[in-house]
């Protein structure tokens, strides 16, 4: 079983990645939290966790740039009615603290909003899983769209989704774009 690889980038599309270790190429399976997270660093070494996926017909390989996701979307698939298709497309529509929080609150409703899921699938999810994970830290989901151009135009320059998030919690909401980048480049290559 492989549980995390370290390669090259060679491409990054909608439905995962190709990386090269040491010539041979993995395609994964990935989120679109991942692909965001990585698909910057095209061409440069990147890490990620995997999850081997075996059935009778396929041997599929699901990557995460972070272990809390990974972690979220094995418990996903002990869920009676979820596969790693679904998983993946339950962790696409969200962050990790954000599922979560909708598991441990029991919110089938914003469960249900996910991509994937029912109303049905939402409560066997809760059913299966509130109280068994682990919550990180209260996290205010509710960007300004100043904050999401600042992400974007930090996540293409190679910056990691989470240190972004946490250096965005600390910015003004009334801050520019641009100083918003500027601070950014500063704090996390400082950081780095």
């Amino acid at each position: 079983m492989i549980g995390f690889v370290r390669g090259k980038l060679l491409s990054a599309e909608s439905e995962g990645l190709l990386l090269d270790t040491g010539g041979v190429g993995y395609e994964l399976l990935c989120s679109i939290n991942t692909l965001t997270d990585v698909a910057p660093r095209l061409g440069q070494d990147v890490s990620l966790w995997v999850h081997t996926h075996v059935r009778e017909d396929a041997l599929q390989l699901f990557g995460f740039s972070g272990k809390r996701e990974k972690d979220l979307f094995l418990s996903l698939l002990k869920v009676n009615g979820v596969g790693p298709k679904m998983a993946l497309g339950i962790l696409s529509g969200g962050r990790v603290e954000d599922i979560t929080g909708m598991v441990e609150s029991g919110d089938a409703k914003g469960l249900s909003s996910l991509p994937k899921v029912g109303k049905k699938t939402a409560e066997q999810i809760i059913l299966t899983l509130q109280g068994k994970l682990v919550r990180a830290e209260p996290v205010n989901t509710l960007k300004s769209e100043t904050q999401k151009q600042i992400q974007t135009a930090l996540l293409h320059l190679g910056f990691k989704a989470p240190k972004i998030d946490e250096f965005l919690t600390g910015l003004p909401k009334d801050i520019e774009v641009e100083e918003g980048v500027r601070r950014g480049l500063s704090a996390l290559t400082g950081a780095g």
